[in-house]
């Protein structure tokens, strides 16, 4: 009104304004806050909000794309520093939209913030782990790598890096619940079918009872449901677990069973629901996942156990190759 001291609105615009309030207010806390966020991330050399680190305290809130995006990060930090969003979603199985939308999740304004976070976090890393870099030697593979060269590269690198992730206390754990257990079932499907059988082979050798589980057919779910307290369940995953390995650790964990995961996601389901968990890395520049780090990690355990008592190992090797 007049003379009131206050500001009148007509009719219209007063409504355009509630409108656009009410559009702020519903908008995600992630989007409005993202310049704030994303100052906190970077700005910060303490690991507890580092990107990884902010990953890892809020993924479960998201969704099964968005999770499949944040693991491969987390995992494979240094692709996330360097390559595009469309490079990244392929690597993650999934789209380029996902992957911004995860970067907004987070707080970011976009996926260029989130890889200058990135980048930050992977610099400190190599500069802690490697301080002065020896110039002297030179590099194993040439800078303009062939598609052979660069192939093999990844290759060496995954071998390095699963080296590097390796924890003792996990791995003698895993080769003791296996050298002792009843009944050893194997579950893997599609390509980690493939290294479920080839452990199996290496198993039986020593005279282990081994089974495989590759799909859910009704002589897999039979196996599957023979699973008790004296078992011990392996379950294979690379990138996002089937549902039947999942499935099948659910159960073993019900009926008390030690379970033992071995995945290239730290943050995978399956390795959530293990007992213990083997990381291998299959980072690959080609149209499928590297498995040279997880055929490592196959015949290394399968050695681990032989290595307890070889003697008598090497006595059940000749019984069993005379049979």
């Amino acid at each position: 009104m007049p003379g009131s001291g206050r500001a009148v609105l007509d009719p219209p615009l007063h409504r355009a304004v509630r409108g656009a309030l009410r559009r702020a207010d519903r908008r995600p806390e992630g989007t409005r806050l993202a310049r704030a966020k994303h100052w906190l991330v970077k700005s910060t050399g303490t690991a507890a909000l580092t990107l990884s680190a902010e990953i890892r305290s809020r993924f479960d809130e998201f969704s099964r794309s968005q999770k499949d995006v944040g693991q491969y990060i987390v995992d494979h930090l240094d692709e996330a520093s360097f390559h595009t969003a469309e490079e990244l979603a392929r690597r993650a199985n999934t789209s380029s939209s996902t992957v911004v939308r995860f970067a907004q999740a987070l707080g970011f304004e976009g996926f260029p913030e989130l890889q200058a976070a990135a980048r930050d976090e992977y610099r400190r890393v190599r500069e802690g782990d490697e301080g002065v870099i020896d110039v002297a030697n030179p590099p194993l593979f040439p800078i303009d790598q062939t598609e052979f060269e660069a192939s093999l590269a990844a290759d060496h690198v995954n071998m390095e890096d699963t080296a590097r992730r390796v924890d003792r206390e996990e791995v003698e754990a895993c080769v003791d619940l296996m050298s002792h257990a009843e009944r050893i079932v194997l579950c893997g499907t599609d390509q980690m079918a493939f290294f479920a059988s080839y452990l199996r082979h290496l198993l039986m050798l020593l005279d282990l009872r081994c089974e495989v589980v590759a799909s859910p057919s009704q002589e897999g779910l039979a196996r599957l449901g023979r699973i008790d307290e004296n078992a011990v369940l392996v379950g294979f995953s690379a990138g996002r677990p089937h549902p039947l390995v999942v499935r099948a650790m659910k159960l073993a964990r019900n009926r008390r069973a030690a379970t033992i995961s071995v995945s290239d996601a730290t943050l995978s389901e399956v390795a959530k629901l293990a007992d213990h968990k083997l990381f291998y890395s299959s980072n690959s520049p080609a149209y499928v996942r590297s498995h040279a780090a997880l055929l490592s990690v196959v015949q290394a355990l399968a050695y681990g156990i032989y290595a307890l008592d070889e003697p008598a190992y090497a006595d059940r090797i000749k019984a069993f190759k005379l049979k």
